[in-house]
């Protein structure tokens, strides 16, 4: 009996399509092994060219932020894919004419994938992964996509591909009466409407990252500039997207005047902190950086959101309401100077003399190291107590973002040890207590004949010994 060849074994089988029947019938020829020759000479040039184009990236972002340097380790896995699939497209339409390029085909489709997925990621990063509230979809955008275009490529391997579509094809569904959609159709218009967002919202973030570099233009004028460039890009992305799949954009024109009234009268609030924002940031009331107090909170502006302003203190976050700092009284310590006033109070027993204490509380203030030179630490004495006098030392600090607890602490401690070493005491509230009419005996047992008799010193809150 003779032997039988792989030829006279493949069976054309209807799961397998042209790719794979031609990879089987190749099999073992010598044309297969020259073509797993080219393949490997192909990744192999492909792999010393990639690890050039990544040393240069990685230099590139080496001092950017967490989110860039995220972003660009997918770019540089996808260097040895995209050189490899350069390569082999190259040496499959260079050997077509001379040879079966069964195998060359193959490698084409997870190269092709892979460098796909991979500049897919890096497109994602850099949008997703600069939003704090869109960092934790990621993960999920990013395993979702994998699994698509790994069964897609299988699908395509087994010439299933197209037999898919074609089913989906036929599954059609009413839209708005007499109009009939494909699932298909669906899943063409939602790819293409994510790509030109995503690819808008890339442009955005670089467009973000080089307005926030620049040195010449205001921090307040830098976020509306990234804002309007954002929001228009968006809407032209979702308006060329409908284009692309053959929406009429004219028949939006009754929906959008329907929603925009809905809007208008639904979401007064939300439009309202919107255009406050704007105004903000436009006349410059309130800029990054700021310390402000608006109705009980005071902090540090940290951001300027769309719909609130994060004011930061030493108790954590406060999001206030774009619409209550254009409509209610806000006091800005750093509106027209960056440096912030810190002060404290303290009172001095009457018997202290007031000049040598007024010196005392500006020489401890020269050894705080937050407080600026110039204009330089001042004291001043406010008022004539009921227990002792009270004095005011105050100073500028240039990093108001800091905060101004610590310098506060630093000042009274620093005012404590200089009345501690020159001897001067501060005083506690003093009270006399006087009783009036007849009582039995005194404190030592012995009677009392005359109110007046009754005397009783409290030295302090919490009471002291009784003359």
């Amino acid at each position: 009996m003779n032997p039988i060849s792989l030829n006279e074994l493949h069976v054309e089988h209807p799961a397998f399509g042209k790719m794979l029947d031609d990879l089987i019938r190749d099999a073992g020829g010598p044309g297969f092994i020259w073509q797993l020759a080219v393949l490997a000479a192909c990744l192999a040039v492909a792999w010393p060219l990639a690890r050039l184009i990544v040393k240069r990236l990685e230099a590139r972002y080496a001092g950017s932020s967490f989110s860039l340097r995220f972003a660009a380790a997918s770019l540089e896995r996808a260097m040895f894919p995209l050189f490899g699939w350069l390569l082999v497209m190259g040496a499959r339409f260079g050997l077509e004419p001379m040879m079966s390029i069964s195998v060359l085909r193959l490698a084409l489709v997870p190269l092709s994938g892979i460098t796909f997925l991979y500049f897919a990621f890096y497109i994602l990063r850099r949008v997703m992964s600069g939003n704090d509230q869109l960092r934790g979809m990621l993960l999920l955008v990013e395993k979702v996509l994998t699994t698509l275009v790994w069964a897609a490529m299988a699908l395509y391997v087994l010439g299933l591909l197209w037999d898919v579509v074609n089913w989906m094809d036929d599954i059609r569904f009413s839209l708005g009466g007499k109009q009939k959609i494909s699932l298909a159709d669906t899943l063409v218009a939602v790819v293409w409407i994510l790509v030109t967002v995503l690819v808008a919202m890339w442009f955005g973030s670089w467009l973000e990252e080089r307005l926030m570099r620049s040195t010449g233009l205001d921090s307040n004028l830098k976020v509306v500039l990234t804002r309007i460039s954002k929001a228009l890009l968006l809407l032209v992305s979702l308006l060329l997207s409908l284009s692309l799949v053959g929406i009429d954009l004219t028949v939006l024109s009754v929906f959008g005047g329907a929603l925009g009234v809905g809007l208008g009268l639904g979401l007064q609030k939300i439009a309202s902190n919107y255009i406050s924002g704007f105004i903000i940031l436009l006349d410059r009331s309130v800029k990054l950086g700021d310390q402000i107090t608006v109705d009980k909170y005071t902090g540090i502006v940290s951001q300027i959101r769309t719909r609130y302003t994060v004011v930061r203190n030493g108790d954590g976050e406060t999001l206030v309401p774009n619409e209550q700092l254009v409509a209610q009284a806000v006091q800005n310590h750093s509106f027209s100077n960056t440096h912030v006033r810190v002060a404290t109070r303290v009172q001095a027993d009457y018997a202290a003399d007031p000049e040598m204490v007024l010196a005392l509380l500006v020489e401890a203030a020269q050894d705080i190291p937050r407080l600026m030179p110039q204009p330089g630490p001042s004291a001043f004495l406010v008022l004539f107590g009921d227990n002792g006098i009270e004095y005011e030392l105050a100073g500028y600090i240039a990093d108001p973002q800091n905060g101004k607890l610590g310098v506060q602490s630093a000042m009274n401690r620093a005012i404590w040890r200089k009345f501690r070493e020159h001897g001067i005491s501060i005083p506690y509230p003093q009270r006399e207590v006087r009783v009036l009419g007849k009582v039995e005996a005194d404190g030592n047992g012995g009677p009392i004949k005359d109110a007046q008799e009754a005397r009783i010193d409290l030295p302090g809150a919490l009471g002291g010994s009784a003359s």
